[in-house]
């Protein structure tokens, strides 16, 4: 398994990179917010080659609009992969199974030679999710041993920790097999 973290403008923008074949970095939110700390993040993970994720914090509603406002704002380099973070927004909202579907499939209409995921965790994955639909995989959170989530369903990464920040797992052999994987060889 490949270890990597993801990160948000609460990391510093020169994050340890030992160890580490991937970073999830958060690109936007909504249709307003962006990373404060996007490029500089992003240039620390290409300086160390690292396989590099841009992720989307989705709200309910104006899935056309945050589809085209994340693409438009998260870098774009063969390899990378982008993600959709489908949780419990700050209102106490989260976007529903069909609002959650579109989108990953607007992105992947905008984005065609990039892979894209669904990010969730096990209890949305398990209660809230009635489609099953991840687009190019799923990265599961769940906060259990290194590359064992409770899910019967196949994931590509695995968040098992938050302390002291997020970690994660990639289902893949080498390096480049994920590089292979993201680049849609």
């Amino acid at each position: 398994m490949l270890h990597g973290i993801d990160v948000s403008a609460h990391q510093s923008a020169t994050y340890d990179t030992d160890g580490l074949a991937f970073v999830f970095i958060k690109a936007t939110e909504g249709r307003t917010y962006v990373n404060p700390k996007l490029a500089a993040q992003t240039k620390h993970a290409r300086e160390a080659g690292l396989t590099v994720g841009f992720y989307h914090f989705l709200w309910p509603g104006n899935l056309t609009a945050q589809a085209e406002y994340f693409v438009g704002k998260a870098p774009e380099r063969a390899g990378d992969i982008l993600a959709v973070d489908w949780e419990t927004t700050g209102a106490g909202t989260h976007a529903s199974n069909a609002e959650k579907d579109r989108f990953l499939r607007e992105v992947k209409a905008l984005r065609p030679r990039h892979r894209v995921v669904l990010y969730c965790n096990r209890h949305f994955w398990l209660n809230v999710d009635t489609t099953s639909y991840a687009g190019d995989g799923l990265w599961i959170a769940d906060y259990v041993t290194a590359g064992r989530p409770r899910i019967q369903a196949r994931w590509r990464f695995h968040q098992y920790t938050d302390d002291p920040l997020d970690r994660n797992v990639a289902d893949f052999p080498s390096r480049a097999a994920l590089l292979e994987w993201a680049t849609m060889e």
